[in-house]
């Protein structure tokens, strides 16, 4: 994978016994699909600082022992700069998920998770992500927001 300009984010999702937490997103870039929980890096912020401050703003919850499990390239239509996204799980967190203005948190078994109403991209990784695996990829997108073209290189296997 080559290196790559553009905005840096976070996505993280919580895990419980055989359950994903995934966040309605109500407003915004993204709205009206099931995702993890993140956002955008603020200045002098670590990656993992921003997932944090997402989880709390987003859903009201603190996650611990973040486990980095991608990081995606999403090449986007319009001219819109690339979103370099690390994706983290988390197994333990402070605070119940509650909804915001931005964010309808919602569990879901993980042989139940609604593809069908979340970005097209994810049911090309996710899976593989919850079964243990760890990877890179670089997705490029079409102006509806459909992928075109997808690159996925599994990094580990546990």
């Amino acid at each position: 994978m080559t290196e790559a300009t553009g905005t840096m984010c976070t996505i993280v999702f919580l895990l419980r016994d055989d359950e994903i937490l995934l966040a309605m997103k109500k407003r915004g870039f993204g709205a009206n699909r099931w995702n993890g929980v993140g956002g955008k890096q603020d200045p002098g912020e670590s990656i993992e600082e921003t997932a944090v401050r997402e989880c709390q703003e987003e859903i009201g919850v603190t996650p611990h022992d973040l486990e980095k499990v991608a990081y995606h390239r999403f090449i986007l239509a319009d001219n819109h700069p690339d979103m370099l996204t690390h994706v983290y799980i988390s197994r333990r967190w402070n605070g119940e998920p509650v909804e915001t203005e931005e964010m309808a948190p919602q569990w879901f078994k993980t042989n139940d998770i609604p593809y069908h109403e979340m970005w097209d991209d994810d049911s090309l990784w996710l899976p593989a992500v919850l079964q243990g695996k760890t990877m890179e990829t670089v997705f490029s997108f079409d102006d509806d927001q459909h992928v075109l073209s997808a690159e996925v290189k599994i990094t580990s296997v546990t």
